[in-house]
């Protein structure tokens, strides 16, 4: 399946943002709601990229953040030169390889020979392993026996956690996510990688409805996590593990106390550059 990229005009909008966390993500989650399809975090905030298309005076108007008393965000914006986007993504995109058992790497880089090869277009969706949140997902079910499991990967991004999942022996995965350009960018994954079981819904927590699931992955940022780990606790199956990143260690107490109000509770973490990634367990019935 091709990403033909080359001719795509964009316009730059560079944000500067404080204090920058959490609120570079929260920023990020909420530009990719109105049309944002990439971003690149700076040493003051955030640059943003929208297809000129899509861009307009109002474009901003549904990002809540800019109007926050909690930080102050500026920018200025500019229109990107015409670039051939595949090539930008060929120069920058490096394979990673995680506890020497599983590869991320893109369609142009050769396969390394460990047990678990990926395969993800380097597009703008959230998701390549680069990040340190999406590293430690990945050591994290390295770990874990997903054999017959009902799997969920909420916040899914390019889809690399749930196909990994389903490399781990899931029975079923959902890979949920509200963005748009990540769902199509998971659903092409998912048949680059030939992840069968692996279904792709756009939405948010609202799709949960009904579902129950054996195992939940969640990396999403912090104000959501916060928001919706009741929803994904209903979600979740007695004795079920769940799997929480996007957030840093200091806020891992507010993590915690909202999972106790719904009887999951912590049993371990992986730490990585002030972010972590934690493993909850609900309590059995």
């Amino acid at each position: 399946m091709e990403n033909n990229t080359t001719n795509l005009l964009y316009v730059e909008y560079d944000f500067k943002v404080v204090p920058q966390q959490p609120w570079n993500d929260v920023l990020m989650a909420q530009l990719g709601e109105v049309g944002f399809e990439s971003f690149i975090e700076t040493d003051h905030g955030i640059k943003a990229y929208i297809l000129q298309s899509q861009d307009s005076d109002e474009v901003l108007e549904g990002v809540s953040i800019m109007k926050n008393d909690l930080c102050d965000i500026a920018f200025a914006k500019a229109d990107v030169p015409p670039t051939n986007w595949n090539a930008e993504w060929e120069k920058n995109f490096d394979p990673i390889i995680v506890n020497d058992r599983c590869e991320v790497r893109a369609p142009f880089h050769k396969a390394s020979g460990v047990e678990y090869d990926i395969v993800i277009e380097p597009k703008m969706s959230f998701g390549t392993g680069h990040h340190q949140t999406t590293h430690m997902m990945i050591e994290h079910l390295l770990k874990e026996d997903l054999n017959d499991l009902d799997v969920l990967d909420i916040g899914s991004g390019t889809g690399v956690l749930a196909i990994l999942a389903q490399m781990r022996g899931a029975k079923k995965v959902d890979a949920i996510d509200i963005d748009t350009w990540c769902y199509e960018n998971a659903l092409e994954n998912v048949e680059r990688n030939n992840a069968d079981k692996v279904n792709v819904i756009l939405g948010g927590a609202e799709q949960l409805d009904g579902r129950l699931y054996d195992f939940i992955i969640a990396n999403i940022n912090r104000n959501i996590l916060l928001q919706d780990i009741p929803v994904y606790a209903k979600s979740l199956k007695s004795g079920g593990t769940i799997l929480f990143s996007g957030f840093y260690e200091e806020d891992l107490v507010h993590i915690q106390e909202k999972c106790n109000e719904s009887s999951i509770n912590y049993d371990s973490h992986l730490y990585k550059d002030n972010w972590i990634a934690v493993k909850m367990i609900k309590d059995e019935l």
